[in-house]
């Protein structure tokens, strides 16, 4: 936690406030594109191979590349995603929100890179099928693996180990406890880790790294045990701070009159040598007032 504490004191003022509403603009704007133009996608996309031949936006670019077609669920996660991610804002920060963001997102990349790497081993079965197809056609089909999906997955994992007792509306019926469904999804990502092909095996471990590697670093931390009503209860408080008028200080007193340097600025004010403390006194009673002992 050192650590993180001296990355917040040098780097927090950088982080992004409501990153998860430009999160949303991202995919809504990949949503406008593929509607425009689908192909126009492919040049947006997380390709390591193209990468390293000079198209370097696309390690920035993918997260415009919308996770799963547009429909009214799409929506309805896209919202709740939002919400869940706006309420771990809060809680963590926005500094450390932004970090876990971005751990998940750099993973992702490194885990791109990775899979570039073991395709050109010839000890596996996915070398063959880059020799047959070549590498541009290889990597332009395994870049459509790298997407936001599970950094979705991460955000909800990391709310769910926050807020475990939090109930969600199940289907908008069932209620049910934020943790339960966080142990489902885990149990999902576990088979389908286990069903994937090593890529899929890599896409998944690298996306949802952030989440392993963000909650150790951050397990003995108080702000990971902080209810939502502890949340609430903060932000309004330092809400009131802020519209409360602060009340002004004065800088120089008179110990005898009581005449302060606010009210009366043009008055001169000294500190008494002989008097035992700090005892200040303005120009009418520095040389006559009773020494204090």
């Amino acid at each position: 936690m050192n650590f993180l504490y001296k990355l917040e004191r040098k780097f927090g003022k950088y982080a992004i406030p409501n990153i998860s509403l430009y999160l949303i603009l991202c995919y809504a704007c990949g949503y406008l594109m593929n509607m425009i133009n689908p192909m126009f996608l492919n040049y947006l996309t997380l390709n390591p191979y193209l990468i390293l031949h000079g198209q370097i936006w696309r390690i920035v670019t993918w997260i415009l590349v919308p996770p799963s077609r547009l429909d009214f669920w799409t929506i309805i996660m896209l919202y709740f995603y939002y919400s869940i991610g706006t309420n771990l804002e809060r809680t963590w920060g926005t500094f450390y929100y932004n970090l876990y963001l971005f751990m998940g997102m750099l993973f992702t990349v490194i885990g791109s890179f990775v899979v570039m790497g073991i395709s050109y081993l010839p000890i596996t079965d996915i070398n063959a099928v880059l020799q047959i197809s070549g590498p541009e056609a290889y990597f332009s089909s395994v870049a459509l693996y790298f997407s936001t999906y599970y950094i979705n997955m991460s955000i909800f994992l990391g709310f769910a180990a926050t807020f475990p007792n939090v109930q969600v509306l199940l289907m908008f019926i069932l209620p049910i406890k934020v943790k339960w469904l966080g142990v489902a999804y885990a149990v999902l990502l576990l088979v389908e880790f286990l069903q994937s092909i090593i890529i899929g095996k890599i896409v998944i471990a690298a996306s949802l790294l952030n989440f392993v590697v963000f909650f150790f670093l951050t397990r003995s931390s108080l702000r990971m045990r902080m209810s939502p009503k502890q949340v609430r209860r903060r932000h309004e408080y330092k809400r009131e701070v802020k519209r409360a008028r602060p009340v002004a200080i004065s800088k120089h007193k008179c110990a005898i009159c009581g005449k302060n340097s606010e009210d009366n600025p043009e008055a001169e004010f000294r500190f008494c040598s002989k008097c035992n403390g700090n005892y200040e006194y303005c120009q009418d009673h520095l040389f006559t007032h009773t020494h204090v002992k």
